[in-house]
């Protein structure tokens, strides 16, 4: 397999790990500074991903759906998040041939990063939301989210 498309299924799995550590009833805690909860967070995540297959490869949409704000479950997002990790899969596969992302610039390795940067940047937004509603989660889990070696 690809490192690159290795990088990403990992990164997703982070993402996976975190959605199953938190208790469902948590995706409504929101940060002292307003915004998204964390469930909306984590469809927003999924929902990225959406938008770019849509822009540079919409064929791969068939398998996937639109998280909305009042659908969002444990279940559902463990579905989506998998399906859409897949045909990002089968677009980064595409884009690193190729050279390019249909609408992204520089080139696919730039948007592998920015994919990972930006689903990075709202687990962090995950993590403080739900300390600032007194729902820490546990240690192994925090320290999880970084063990990309065995993800």
């Amino acid at each position: 397999m690809n490192d690159s498309i290795n990088t990403w299924e990992i990164s997703n799995r982070i993402n996976l790990y975190l959605i199953d550590a938190i208790p469902e009833e948590h995706f409504k805690d929101i940060s002292a500074s307003k915004g998204r909860t964390v469930g909306e967070q984590l469809a927003h995540i999924h929902n990225v991903r959406l938008m770019w297959l849509q822009a540079s490869m919409p064929q791969l949409m068939a398998t996937v759906s639109k998280i909305e704000k009042d659908a969002i479950t444990k279940k559902l997002l463990a579905d989506q998040y998998t399906k859409s990790a897949k045909a990002i899969s089968q677009l980064l596969e595409k884009g690193l041939a190729e050279g390019k992302i249909k609408g992204f610039k520089p080139h696919a390795q730039a948007f592998l990063g920015y994919l990972i940067a930006h689903e990075a940047h709202h687990r962090g937004q995950i993590i403080l939301s739900l300390k600032q509603s007194g729902h820490h989660l546990d240690k192994k889990i925090l320290f999880g989210i970084w063990e990309w070696g065995t993800k």
